[in-house]
């Protein structure tokens, strides 16, 4: 089957990883999403490392199932181009830094023009207004200015850390995704278009907010900074083993009752210290070391039976050349592989969201930069002429005219 978003048109301007995050979600559930490039390059994810084929693994991570078209927004005719594709689309989605797409004549009142009910979507790094909407920005600054250093730091007062996977760009895409589909349902109850803005930055407090920010949520009852290192987390050590690395997690009273059965250590049961919640909780430095020295004792396998016995939260810390064939993730299904007419037979995560009344079709690979140009263009209603012309004047490519 098509996917549960089977005959919704997308026009995706975006580039690097956020806005195409965001579009490949939409094309995996099956709408048709029609990606601008410009014909120079395209998208800067094109070009970094890690290659095969003439093809970035970024790339081929964050574009599949998209019609590659390529149309300098630079030049009038390229925006009339990208116009015209936009009267029979139902999404737009830009992260253009803000102003620019009405500098350039994609901004919301220009396509709302063709097309009226459209589901204009902007996405933003700091926001849309204030004094730091118009910087540039990168998904490490994001981490810095909204606390998720100072959270992945362990403390306040610690040194901050950065997550080493770029957290806000991603969690943005999916944001944006979501917010798309349900602006799309709402213009199925009103007949009306909306204009979607979403932030990396108000993504990730709204992430964080939902765990991290305990000690801020009561005003007037504030934390003060020295003492909210560990009350701004619940989170657990990862623990080293006799031979490796494992996570476990014994938060409630059944779950700590299991680690002190399955480590043979009732007595913990009995220290006050470690009696309730609460004082686990204000004790947890006592306790974790406690934890990490019994748990080096053994070796992971071992642990993940004995603490498994007694249902305790546990799993392997596995590198990323052991994940794709953990039996769990095989199970789910999680990973599949896909032949690339170029870059040739590659592995890639499956899209979470399972369908069972729209199961959708096994995703089509990212394209070569301008693979569709004639084909939307040409169903857009430009002759074969026009097309050419727009070629031969830089304004478009094809892969034919030598552009991978």
């Amino acid at each position: 089957m098509p996917g549960p978003l089977h005959g919704f048109r997308v026009v995706d301007v975006t580039t690097m990883i956020s806005g195409p995050l965001a579009t490949m979600t939409l094309a995996d559930q099956g709408a048709e999403v029609i990606k601008i490039e410009h014909p120079e390059g395209g998208d800067h994810s094109r070009q970094v490392t890690g290659r095969r084929g003439g093809f970035a693994a970024s790339f081929l991570n964050n574009n599949r199932g998209k019609k590659s078209v390529t149309l300098n927004l630079k030049d009038p005719r390229g925006v009339e181009a990208a116009l015209r594709l936009c009267a029979t689309a139902d999404v737009f989605v830009q992260n253009f830094r803000p102003g620019v797409a009405e500098r350039i004549g994609l901004g919301e009142d220009a396509l709302r023009a063709v097309r009226p009910d459209i589901v204009y979507t902007s996405i933003a790094g700091f926001g849309f207004t204030g004094d730091w909407a118009r910087k540039p920005v990168y998904d490490p600054l994001i981490q810095a200015l909204s606390g998720l250093a100072s959270v992945q730091g362990g403390a306040d007062a610690a040194r901050p850390r950065l997550v080493r996977t770029i957290l806000p760009d991603k969690l943005t895409a999916i944001q944006t995704a979501q917010a798309i589909t349900a602006a799309l349902l709402a213009r199925s109850r009103t007949g009306q278009g909306s204009h979607v803005q979403v932030s990396m930055l108000d993504t990730v407090l709204a992430f964080l907010w939902s765990s991290d920010m305990a000690g801020y949520t009561f005003v007037g009852d504030e934390l003060e900074p020295a003492k909210s290192g560990e009350a701004q987390t619940f989170v657990e050590l990862i623990y080293q083993t006799a031979d490796g690395w494992m996570a476990v997690s014994a938060h409630t009273d059944s779950t700590w009752r299991g680690l002190c059965a399955a480590v043979g250590r009732p007595d913990w049961l009995e220290d006050p210290r470690f009696a309730t919640v609460a004082a686990r909780e204000e004790n947890k430095p006592a306790r974790l070391e406690l934890t990490q020295e019994a748990l080096r004792e053994d070796t992971t396998d071992s642990w993940m039976t004995r603490l498994g016995a007694h249902d305790v939260p546990c799993a392997p810390v596995l590198t990323r050349d052991q994940v794709y064939a953990h039996p769990q993730v095989a199970a789910n299904g999680a990973v599949i592989e896909l032949d690339h007419p170029q870059a040739g037979r590659i592995r890639q995560a499956r899209t979470p969201a399972r369908f069972s009344a729209t199961p959708p079709d096994t995703p089509v690979p990212a394209r070569r930069l301008g693979e569709d140009t004639r084909a939307v263009l040409a169903d857009a209603g430009f002759d074969a002429a026009t097309i050419d012309d727009m070629i031969a004047r830089g304004i478009a490519t094809d892969t034919q005219e030598g552009h991978p």
